[in-house]
């Protein structure tokens, strides 16, 4: 179950546009490696990718791109995995569940599951 501070280091991590693009092209897998038949393939994500081809849709240098990812593996929603001289990266399936499942909780019963999301949420 994911604690608040990790749903707050999700949050945060998509709340820029370019992270959240780069998320959604990973989740959908719209970035597809250029090497094609050595790209590493899972059964989270038959489209892996790499750091260069992501780097190719944005107007922006490879170390910026890098630390948007490292922003998204922090808010673990992302995988990376090292090959060879490429960087591969993958959706952590794993992580969406458990956020989606905490909005599922959070809805089925509305009047009584308000603070369900937000249990760990302290106000001073």
């Amino acid at each position: 179950m994911l604690d608040m501070q990790q749903k707050i280091k999700i949050f945060k991590a998509l709340g820029n546009e370019t992270r959240f693009m780069i998320f959604k092209n990973i989740f959908t897998g719209g970035y597809v490696c250029s090497i094609d038949d050595k790209s590493p393939k899972t059964e989270a994500n038959p489209h892996a990718t790499c750091v260069t081809t992501i780097a190719k849709h944005f107007n922006f240098s490879l170390p910026t791109i890098s630390k948007h990812l490292q922003l998204l593996r922090e808010a673990d929603i992302i995988k990376m995995q090292k090959k060879a001289n490429k960087i591969y990266i993958e959706p952590n399936i794993q992580t969406i569940k458990e956020l989606g499942g905490c909005f599922t909780k959070l809805v089925e019963n509305f009047e009584t599951n308000r603070e369900l999301f937000f249990d760990e949420v302290v106000l001073n």
